[in-house]
């Protein structure tokens, strides 16, 4: 009998495999980034939070915004979280954004599960101002970022004057 035909007996007998869906998270890795994205104290202005197999898991963190768009290709799912310098002349304040990222590339049943997958994520990740979603590069801009964390931020008082 043929390689194909023990495998259609078995599903026969056994009923069809399932394959592993259920989704774990690297808490601590992800709590300590989390942490890091958001005190005083450090340099670290994002994270992101990528998918290995069912696994998600800290795969990087950062300082600079073009470092931060690079780490999300056409093929995959991730989550970032990323700290931006807001305000006027008068007021400059920190503000955190909460992106989830679904590339063009990516298949029915991962781009299905994502709203579980991101309850876990935002079980860890529960302060921002402003959360995206986000499907295509031409959206990932900072300037974006920023007229959606000003939206969210309400009145933006300024004298009209600069800073020399």
């Amino acid at each position: 009998m043929s390689e194909e035909g023990l495998e259609y007996d078995a599903i026969i007998q056994d009923g069809p495999r399932k394959a592993a869906m259920t989704t774990s998270i690297d808490r601590d890795k992800i709590t300590a980034a989390y942490e890091d994205v958001r005190s005083d104290n450090s340099d670290t202005e994002w994270a992101v939070f990528k998918f290995e197999d069912t696994h998600i898991f800290c795969s990087a963190k950062g300082t600079q915004f073009e470092k931060f768009r690079e780490q999300f290709a056409d093929d995959e799912r991730a989550f970032g979280y990323i700290r931006l310098q807001m305000g006027d002349e008068m007021s400059k304040r920190q503000k955190f954004l909460f992106l989830t990222w679904v590339g063009p590339s990516v298949g029915v049943i991962k781009r299905a599960k994502m709203s579980t997958d991101k309850a876990m994520v935002k079980e860890i990740i529960m302060n921002f101002a402003v959360e995206l979603q986000l499907e295509n590069k031409n959206e990932f801009e900072i300037d974006h970022f920023r007229e959606q964390l000003l939206r969210a931020g309400g009145a933006n008082y300024g004298t009209g004057m600069r800073d020399a």
